[in-house]
């Protein structure tokens, strides 16, 4: 196959995220272009997975075809099948706001719900030695046909090996450490597929599960309801606060925001969301055979409904999501130190463990003092790289001031490359201005030279940046003028810019073009 190859590249902006290192970690080092009549397509019809495709496609047509909403089919798809793709936008949105994305992917909750299931039905079955070797059997079998056909996601793999794990230890009548199950399924699944170590989701589902583990019954000792509602709702509370606290360092991390309400949301959707696993379980096996009869439908369609009003309400409290949170390495990984320091002592309160929480704390607390210096001490100027349009920031400690155009300044809020900018530089926006044709930044000054092609005369810059593909002589004003950078940015015509670079190469006048080497900083 003939084509042109072309290595994954970084970020073309600071503070971005970084995708050419995504597909490194998921062992993808290049992308292929080719015409579409030199592509040859290797059928993979008889292979296992593709099988389970057309298998679980098979089953998604049959509950189209049974005439269920559209918007609470495709969370059932999501919660069951490992399907986000037909999830509309904004109901993706509101659950990622409410802090109950999670329960979108097929993870340990959902796997355990599907060996209770299995174990259910398994009962009747006496619990002879031939029987119970039979019974291992199918839970395995059964766990992984069921991972397979939700995709083999990482959260997917991980639960399902261990709960495979699990279920040998229940049927083999020994007592199972769950730390030692979750470490051998950690070891299998990365000697399996290393990339996995990389994977947020991996990472998130196996650290909410650990400190579940380990946290949660710590923190339910403090109090022991009586009355069995309140004990449940109490169980409830522990369990998300475990696992918020264990993921939360990495969530802020990743995507910069906190839903405050995560509480209300795990109380008001625990509850319901094991009834909808349950006929929805039902729903999905006779979609295997055919189309699902109105009294499977209808319950469902309603629990669902219910569930994405509770997640709207909850997502509807915009001010408790907390946003654009500002957190580095350093800051994550003592944390964490912080987390486990406290949690020891929690778990034996002596005067080492007290010693050792003090220490973290204030070892978080120097990183954030140090973060802080460090964003009040640093003066830049940057020239982004944007498609058909300019964006200049200029940063003094930690105020930044914005030099665009109408479009750039009226979407300040959605515009996720000065967003990224300002969390992660600690910084705010402190003033917005039209573009300029002359900027003075730390003794160095800056031509802007636009469509209109305005040089100002007597004039001698030592940077010079080319926006909106202004029609000049770069030539004669190289000559004339000599400054000692060019800057070209993604407003320009692909056409002006190879004539530039042609044009500075000659000159011997160092070229930046936005588009091939990223944002251009001072």
């Amino acid at each position: 196959m003939d084509g042109l190859l072309y290595h994954n590249k970084a970020p073309f902006n600071p503070n971005q995220f970084d995708y050419s290192g995504y597909l490194e970690n998921q062992q993808i080092y290049a992308q292929i272009y080719t015409l579409w009549p030199k592509l040859k397509i290797i059928t993979t019809e008889n292979t296992i997975w593709s099988k389970f495709s057309n298998f679980r496609t098979k089953i998604i047509d049959n509950l189209k075809k049974s005439n269920f909403n559209e918007t609470e089919l495709a969370v059932m798809i999501a919660l069951l099948l490992g399907q986000q793709q037909d999830i509309d936008p904004e109901t993706l949105q509101e659950y990622q706001l409410a802090g109950a994305v999670h329960i979108l992917s097929v993870s340990g909750l959902h796997v355990g719900f599907i060996m209770l299931f299995i174990n259910f039905l398994l009962k009747p079955i006496p619990n002879t030695s031939r029987n119970t070797y039979i019974k291992l059997l199918i839970i395995v079998l059964a766990l992984w046909s069921y991972g397979i056909l939700a995709g083999l996601a990482p959260s997917v793999v991980r639960s399902v090996t261990m709960f495979s794990f699990v279920a040998v230890g229940q049927h083999l009548r020994r007592s199972v450490n769950v730390y030692h199950s979750l470490l051998v399924s950690v070891l299998l699944i990365l000697l399996w597929k290393p990339s996995f170590l990389f994977d947020v989701g991996f990472q998130l589902s196996y650290l909410a599960l650990f400190f579940i583990l380990w946290l949660q019954p710590l923190i339910a000792d403090f109090w022991q309801p009586k009355n069995k509602i309140t004990r449940y709702i109490w169980d409830i509370l522990t369990v998300s606060l475990a696992a918020q606290l264990g993921t939360l360092p990495l969530s802020i991390y990743y995507f910069h925001q906190f839903p405050g309400l995560f509480f209300v949301t795990n109380v008001l959707v625990l509850p319901l969301l094991g009834i909808i696993m349950v006929v929805g379980l039902v729903a999905v096996i006779i979609g295997c055979f055919g189309t699902v009869p109105k009294f499977v439908i209808v319950p469902l369609t309603m629990m669902i409904a219910i569930q994405n009003k509770c997640i709207g309400w909850v997502a509807s409290w915009d001010a408790l999501v907390f946003k654009n949170i500002g957190f580095t390495a350093a800051m994550l990984w003592t944390s964490y130190l912080v987390i486990i320091a406290l949690g020891l002592w929690l778990q034996k309160p002596i005067y080492k463990k007290v010693v050792l929480a003090m220490v973290s704390v204030l070892l978080l607390q120097i990183v954030c003092l140090h973060n802080k210096w460090q964003s009040t001490n640093t003066q830049e100027m940057i020239v982004y790289h944007q498609k058909k349009s300019t964006m200049i920031t200029e940063r003094k400690n930690n105020k930044v001031i914005l030099f665009g155009n109408d479009s750039i300044q009226n979407t300040i809020a959605k515009n996720q490359i000065l967003q990224s900018y300002l969390t992660a530089n600690f910084a705010k926006l402190t003033q917005r201005e039209n573009l300029q044709n002359l900027y003075y930044f730390n003794t160095k000054k800056i031509l802007l030279i636009d469509s209109s092609a305005t040089v100002p005369l007597n004039i001698k810059p030592d940077i010079v940046i080319l926006v909106n593909s202004p029609k000049i002589n770069l030539e004669r004003y190289l000559s004339a003028y000599t400054p000692k950078q060019i800057v070209a940015d993604g407003s320009n015509y692909k056409s002006y810019i190879r004539l530039w670079k042609a044009t500075c190469h000659k000159a011997k006048i160092p070229f930046h073009i936005t588009n091939e080497k990223g944002f251009y900083k001072i």
